[in-house]
């Protein structure tokens, strides 16, 4: 084998090793955090991260969060409901669709709240303690996004565990989402986590959910 190639190869090796470590470190402070829907455990509130919409409905990696949080409010699992994602999103407005998904599956109005700012994972925790005051939540998405959303919220002070959604999403959506997750998020998380930064929209402090909460 040439040197040139024993030097790329011995680069390639290098990088994978790099964010498959990197993606641990992120990963390993939710170990034991996480759960299927059956085995979830209660908490005040259950925090549904946006995620794409298609023509004002929400996506099929979106439904199955949602899903997750409509089972843990129909079960007494939850109380309330806080869907945090980008209210001007490329893909459309993620926090109507949301309310809409849930409102239609018998979800009361009145026990949804919305952060129209969580415009990633790291302020969607943020804002959650910073805006909202929880202190205790279930996260629903889908496995491969779990370990970081997890980790994320024990980083902002939430008493997070995490729940599995369906990802029943068309193969190359699941391949994009997944090289996302290793090559971009984990690592960006993984800078969060160590050197935390301030949400990119801060607002003032939000008492609706303190309210659904003292009265259920």
């Amino acid at each position: 084998m040439s040197r040139r190639r024993i030097v790329l190869l011995t680069g390639c090796i290098a990088t994978g090793s790099a964010f498959v470590w990197v993606s641990s470190q992120v990963a390993s402070s939710a170990q034991g955090r996480m759960y299927s829907l059956a085995d979830a455990p209660p908490a005040p509130v259950v925090i549904v991260p946006g995620a794409r919409v298609r023509d004002g409905r929400p996506g099929a990696f979106l439904r199955g969060r949602l899903d997750v949080a409509v089972s843990l409010v129909r079960d007494g699992r939850a109380r309330a409901v806080l869907v945090s994602g980008d209210a001007a999103g490329r893909s459309g407005n993620e926090i109507t669709a949301m309310i809409a998904y849930l409102v239609d599956q018998g979800v009361d109005r009145d026990l949804i709240v919305a952060d129209p700012y969580g415009l990633d994972t790291f302020d969607t925790a943020q804002r959650a303690v910073r805006t909202f005051g929880v202190r205790e939540a279930n996260i629903a998405t889908q496995r491969f996004h779990l370990p970081r959303a997890v980790a994320l919220c024990l980083r902002a002070g939430i008493d997070a565990t995490g729940v599995v959604a369906s990802g029943k999403a068309r193969p190359m959506s699941q391949i994009r989402s997944h090289l996302r997750e290793w090559v971009l998020s984990r690592p960006k998380a993984f800078l969060e986590l160590r050197f935390p930064r301030d949400p990119a929209v801060s607002t003032p402090p939000d008492d609706t959910l303190a309210e659904i909460l003292a009265v259920r």
